[in-house]
């Protein structure tokens, strides 16, 4: 498994330090899971074979009645 190495500043490194022992981790592991949350934003395997798929009754739009007339502001 690949390694990587950064520098933050003492006091980013303290809260960093504080958040992973409050989740119970190490700060390797902490940060492995931040950066495996913000790059893992892939759509999950047969997402899109969804759309179409819905065998219900047909959907309906409930009546969205009339625009409120609002005071315009200056």
């Amino acid at each position: 498994m690949p390694q990587l190495h950064c520098y933050v500043a003492e006091d980013v490194a303290a809260q960093l330090q504080h958040k992973a022992e409050r989740a119970h981790l190490s700060i390797s592991k902490y940060l492995a899971l931040l950066i495996q949350k913000d790059i893992g934003t892939q759509w999950p395997e047969g997402y899109f074979d969804l759309f179409g798929s819905w065998e219900g009754e047909a959907l309906q739009r409930p009546e969205q009645g009339d625009y409120e007339l609002r005071e315009v502001l200056f």
